[in-house]
């Protein structure tokens, strides 16, 4: 098979690199992909939201499957362009991948199936989602409607913060378009997890879980980020919440998505919170999540690529894979400056020494190929740039490789949060 899969992140990397291990895969090409992936892949120079250039590539590379990374192009509708040209591809169409394009949509058909989340509002003037926020009170959690980059929640403590939110979101138009609606929604208790699915439009075959980190310091200080890393599987995932969450969660989603008249295919990542009254959706996602993606490709024992395609055929029911038992940890090395203005053009080396760490992989994510004098240079070219994995009999041996990695990467420039899998770490005590 010939397969391009879209995107350049850390995610993608991981993806192209479990489906370069396929013997159903041919041939690989990944756009606009990285230098990490270009050492499984072939890099096309074409970005993940040019829907025109990506539908002439596949067309003229004579593409059997295209796997969309990114949530932009779902959103976009570029599943829809390929199927009308006759590529088959993983993801959902333009109508399904509402359910991350937009907030209000998922909290409201949240709400018409009574599946457990958050009591909300929509609002799309300044005026009316502050009286919202005075009846209800603070804590409370401001969200802009659409597409942010993972940065367009905001918790808000009090009052003040939480119309400071509404101001930068809707007045400011911190995150664009995203922002011209604000969903507004009771702030929820307990601990976070990453649950993943993949969805024919019928029926779900979970994954494993796993738990993100989302703020920017250690001991989850500091703002939202895309993520500073995660791990799987996660303890606060037991058996027993592993079927709760797929009986009153993910299959009346699949339910109600096909009575609306948009059956959703593809992944389908439910972001939880686990209270003492059981799980609730914080957020759906329609793509893997990114660092959740690296941990998982490193578990995953079976093939990834015929998963792919018995979902893009409808054909999961009798589907299933395998896992190895060990954690998977990621850590995220980021730019200076982020989660604001990050700091690119910084040059990264130890990359081949990390990579000789014992169970660890380094995902590249926001970096770039440069020459400098004479030699070729890894550079920064993003917030998140590296996404650091490794494997172990326990979260702490995980941890413990993947840290031993980060230590030989030589990046001045760079940090990341030393505290990854602290949560599980604390249970294994």
């Amino acid at each position: 098979m010939r397969v391009l899969v879209v995107g350049g992140g850390g995610r993608e990397h991981a993806l192209c690199w479990k489906i370069s291990a396929s013997p159903l895969c041919d041939i690989l090409y990944c756009a606009p992909g990285n230098p990490g992936i270009a050492d499984v892949a072939t890099c096309v120079a074409i970005g993940a939201e040019d829907l025109d250039g990506l539908v002439k590539f596949s067309q003229d590379e004579h593409i059997d499957f295209v796997v969309v990374g990114p949530e932009a192009p779902l959103v976009a509708g570029l599943v829809d362009r390929l199927s009308a040209v006759g590529i088959k591809s993983f993801g959902p169409t333009k109508a399904a991948a509402q359910l991350e394009g937009s907030k209000g949509f998922t909290k409201d058909l949240l709400a018409k199936y009574n599946i457990p989340t958050g009591a909300y509002g929509r609002f799309t003037d300044v005026a009316t989602a502050k009286k919202f926020i005075a009846q209800k009170g603070a804590p409370i959690v401001v969200k802009a409607d659409g597409l942010a980059a993972g940065k367009g929640v905001i918790l808000c403590q009090t009052v003040d913060e939480a119309n400071a939110a509404v101001d930068s979101i809707m007045t400011a138009r911190t995150f664009g378009a995203a922002g011209n609606e604000v969903v507004i929604e009771e702030f929820l208790y307990g601990e976070e997890a990453s649950f993943f699915a993949l969805v024919d439009g019928r029926t779900a075959l979970p994954l494993a879980a796993a738990q993100d980190h989302k703020a920017v310091g250690d001991g989850d200080t500091g703002p939202n980020t895309g993520g500073m890393g995660a791990y799987s599987p996660t303890p606060v995932v037991d058996a027993a919440m592993h079927a709760r969450i797929m009986r009153e969660i993910v299959t009346p989603t699949i339910e109600g998505m096909a009575k609306e008249g948009t059956p959703f295919t593809g992944v389908l990542f439910v972001g939880l919170m686990i209270g003492t009254d059981g799980p609730k959706v914080i957020e759906f996602n329609a793509r893997f999540g990114d660092p959740e993606c690296e941990a998982l490709m490193m578990r995953l024992k079976s093939d990834l690529l015929p998963a792919l395609i018995a979902t893009a055929d409808g054909q999961l029911a009798h589907f299933d894979l395998r896992w190895y038992d060990d954690v998977a940890l990621t850590v995220i090395m980021a730019a200076n400056g982020y989660p604001g203005t990050p700091q690119k053009g910084t040059v990264i080396t130890g990359l081949a020494a990390a990579n000789e760490v014992e169970g660890a992989m380094v995902f590249h994510a926001g970096t770039k190929e440069e020459t400098r004098g004479k030699d070729k240079v890894i550079v920064a070219n993003g917030g998140r740039v590296l996404a650091v994995t490794a494997i172990g009999k326990t979260v702490r041996e995980a941890q413990a490789r993947a840290y031993q990695a980060v230590d030989r990467i030589k990046w001045p420039e760079g940090f990341s949060r030393r505290d990854i899998g602290w949560r599980a770490i604390a249970r294994e005590k």
